[in-house]
């Protein structure tokens, strides 16, 4: 599908979807506020893609885990909790503070350039993996260029448009929808900078698969809950993200210090997975 354009200013920046409608085709608005129908309607017969809240609904939910298999992981955060202490590591708190403020409204543009690269490569709280593609588009594109990209990049995960939701800005990003997206800054860093600005929400959780363990992989050992695989044509990977971290948040419960308390269990449960 091309790119769509708001047919009354030939503009092509700033369109968002809206939803897709019942025949297919997406409804979009501009920033100028115009909304239009953008496609070709679906061939006859042919079934249209599921809406948000269609899909939402469709989604493993905590009920769905085995009453017997709730009751063993229970039995096991017990042991776990009995044998934890977690303690706050200063280090972190003042860590997550700082960026809370760096991430704010009045900060993201205000902020030195290097506390955006340094945010990428650190480890402390949420380790992100290896950043060598957004290093090096950093290094290409020059200080002041890579850190407005990034400075908007963020700003549009946290700050876009109420109308888009939360889970469908994350795919425009993970997708290269937006042309001010930084190079590199995906899944991992996205989901870092929602850890830090909502620590309650989100577990320091960084991938949503991945061999060594993401939220669909612990879902599986942990709960013996299946979640949809990324390349399912009716999902996409934003919504795939912040609804697996709900459901293995709701999962985890009550009980720990703080969100990184709660994921080490779920780390540490996954490599019990025998004993569920």
């Amino acid at each position: 599908m091309g790119l769509a354009m708001c047919p009354v200013c030939c503009d092509d920046e700033d369109i968002e979807p809206v939803r897709v409608l019942d025949d297919g085709r997406r409804l979009m608005r501009h920033r100028c506020g115009l909304e239009w129908a953008d496609g070709e309607p679906l061939a006859q017969g042919k079934k249209p893609s599921y809406l948000f809240n269609d899909l939402k609904a469709r989604f493993p939910k905590p009920e769905d885990v085995d009453p017997e298999r709730m009751e063993r992981v229970n039995r096991l955060k017990a042991r776990y909790l009995a044998t934890t202490r977690p303690g706050t590591d200063p280090k972190v708190t003042a860590y997550w503070a700082k960026y809370q403020e760096v991430f704010s409204p009045g900060g993201l543009w205000t902020c030195e350039p290097r506390l955006l690269k340094d945010f990428a490569n650190t480890i402390v709280g949420a380790h992100p993996g290896n950043q060598s593609v957004f290093n090096s588009a950093w290094n290409e594109m020059g200080e002041a260029a890579a850190a407005e990209s990034t400075r908007r990049t963020i700003e549009y995960l946290l700050y876009g448009p109420d109308s888009v939701p939360l889970e469908d800005r994350l795919e425009h990003l993970l997708a290269g929808a937006k042309p001010f997206a930084m190079k590199g800054f995906k899944e991992a860093l996205l989901t870092k900078v929602l850890c830090v600005v909502q620590p309650d929400a989100f577990l320091p959780i960084l991938k949503y698969t991945t061999e060594a363990g993401g939220k669909r992989e612990i879902a599986h050992k942990v709960y013996g809950l299946e979640l949809p695989a990324p390349e399912s044509v009716n999902w996409t990977l934003g919504r795939l993200i912040l609804w697996s971290n709900d459901v293995l948040r709701t999962l985890a419960g009550e009980g720990f210090a703080d969100q990184e308390h709660a994921s080490a269990f779920l780390w540490w449960a996954k490599d019990r997975s025998a004993e569920l």
